[in-house]
């Protein structure tokens, strides 16, 4: 294996250049560090293309002397794997060092051609730079994030393009046999593109799909759709007091999200999900990190900063704030029927800074101040367990009492935020822990895998995992989905060379 890596390293210097390659044992450590229980893999060597041309060559290398490779965009997958590959033993080619052109904004059909490297920032500030009149679906993660690494991961935002994969239209992938496709009306006349980018259904198989999630090829460019920016984005805010007000709180967005009513997805987000990213956990040092905060400590919190158990947030567009103010009003009314949430405007939520932060995603804007959550507890360990749940209040309950349990038992402070639409809320769940306590992160280790089976036991999975659990949560479906998998990858990527293990395939 090691001369096959020699080689494979050789032939990288001599057909792309030196400066594509780092075997240095300081990038090696960089590119394998992660936030997670596991942390750090063993990483090879890095390479950095230019241009899916040069993704080829890699792809081919990689073929001819058997060595695995990882592709990322920007790395800040952060409480996911970061930069790291599922296994230890691969090359990490990193797309996003020198491919981060927008080589086409279409202010007329509403759409950025982009490459891996483009980050939230980066294309937020382009759009700007044009006039501002067009808007990305941001996360609330980092904004160094990348959209089509995002977006092909199946990560999401709050507006009305929440849906980053749906937003994609025309994909250009380098398969792990090194060929290169085009979907959609790509593949038309490669020279001369017309609907590429605008039409998602064009003659035969939509293969979009395939390379979400996956291990079958190589996304090296796409379009995402953006969204005209209204004149005016105004917010609106719920505080409800009491743990137990989920039930009601989902029943009321329900409504509300199948008329389509209200435009952005529902942020709910509990009381540490919010205050953590202005506080760090009070009772660590008493506790020594061995129990989850005490009522009085969140009773405390809460008080401090005017929040509650929960707090609900949601966006109208329009022209102006006069014709949104009737549907304000009529939000206010409707949540106002269950008597117990306090409502926020739009501008007292401009100052409370939790609540800023979805004012932010909801408009568009790119901002890390939800990643201060990452210093809740010391030591830099972060996870995250993303099951959902249809949007009905009872079984949401009955989940999140589950969920307060298993963080308990395993003495961790309950964090999540449910991002909710019509029919179906994705449940953040953030696991912040000490990673240079053994102790601590093995505890946080197994209540993520009690979690998972809990859920699973219920016929719930999740929406993306961890790199730790990438194999678990395969193993989880019935055996026919994951040999469907594997056939696929067979026959995409016959060698197994690209990211073998990522999400369980392979």
């Amino acid at each position: 294996m090691r001369q096959n890596q020699e080689e494979f390293f050789a032939d990288i210097a001599r057909e792309l250049g030196a400066a594509a390659l780092d075997v240095s044992p300081e990038a090696r450590r960089r590119y394998g560090e992660n936030t997670t229980t596991r942390g750090t893999r063993d990483v090879l060597g890095v390479v950095f293309p230019k241009s899916t041309a040069e993704v080829v060559t890699i792809v081919a290398a990689a073929n001819r002397h058997q060595v695995p490779i990882y592709p990322i965009s920007a790395g800040n997958n952060i409480g996911l794997g970061s930069r790291a590959p599922v296994r230890d033993g691969q090359v990490v080619v990193d797309m996003g060092w020198h491919m981060s052109r927008i080589s086409e904004v279409n202010e007329e059909l509403g759409y950025a051609v982009i490459e891996p490297g483009v980050t939230f920032q980066k294309l937020h500030d382009e759009l700007v730079r044009l006039g501002d009149r067009l808007m990305i679906s941001a996360t609330s993660g980092p904004p160094l994030g990348s959209v089509l690494g995002n977006a092909v991961e199946k990560g999401a935002g709050y507006g009305p393009h929440f849906d980053h994969f749906g937003m994609l239209c025309g994909l250009e992938v380098v398969l792990g046999n090194a060929e290169v496709v085009r979907t959609g009306e790509g593949s038309v006349r490669p020279d001369k593109v017309v609907n590429w980018h605008v039409s998602k259904y064009s003659f035969g198989p939509i293969l979009d799909g395939l390379f979400a999630q996956s291990n079958f090829g190589i996304v090296t460019r796409a379009a995402v759709w953006l969204l005209p920016r209204p004149p005016v984005i105004e917010s609106f805010h719920f505080v409800f007091p009491a743990d137990d007000d989920l039930a009601t709180i989902v029943d009321l967005i329900r409504p509300l999200k199948m008329s389509n009513f209200v435009p952005t997805l529902f942020r709910v987000c509990n009381d540490l999900y919010a205050v953590g990213t202005e506080e760090t956990n009070p009772e660590y040092e008493r506790t020594r990190g061995r129990q989850s905060l005490s009522v009085d400590a969140h009773t405390a919190l809460r008080a401090k900063h005017g929040l509650g158990a929960w707090q609900v947030s949601g966006a109208f567009y329009g022209p102006s704030r006069a014709a949104l103010a009737p549907m304000i009003e009529r939000v206010r009314a409707h949540f106002g029927r269950a008597q117990v949430g306090r409502f926020v405007s739009h501008e007292e939520a401009q100052s409370i800074p939790p609540l800023n932060i979805a004012i932010d995603s909801m408009s568009g804007r790119p901002g890390s101040a939800e990643l201060a959550l990452l210093k809740w507890r010391p030591g830099g360990g972060n996870t995250w367990f993303t099951p959902g749940i249809p949007m009905s209040g009872k079984l949401a309950q009955e989940l999140d009492r589950l969920g307060r349990a298993i963080y308990a038992e395993h003495g961790l402070d309950y964090t999540i935020m449910h991002v909710a639409g019509a029919r179906f809320a994705r449940s953040l769940h953030v696991l912040v822990f000490n990673r240079n306590d053994p102790d601590e992160n093995h505890r946080a280790d197994e209540c993520y895998r009690r979690l998972a089976r809990e859920y699973a036991n219920r016929g719930i999975g999740v929406g993306r995992a961890p790199i730790d659990y990438h194999q678990e949560h395969m193993d989880m479906l019935m055996p026919s989905f994951k040999a469907t998998c594997n056939s696929i990858k067979r026959a995409l990527d016959p060698n197994g060379i690209i990211a073998p293990g990522r999400y369980g395939i392979g």
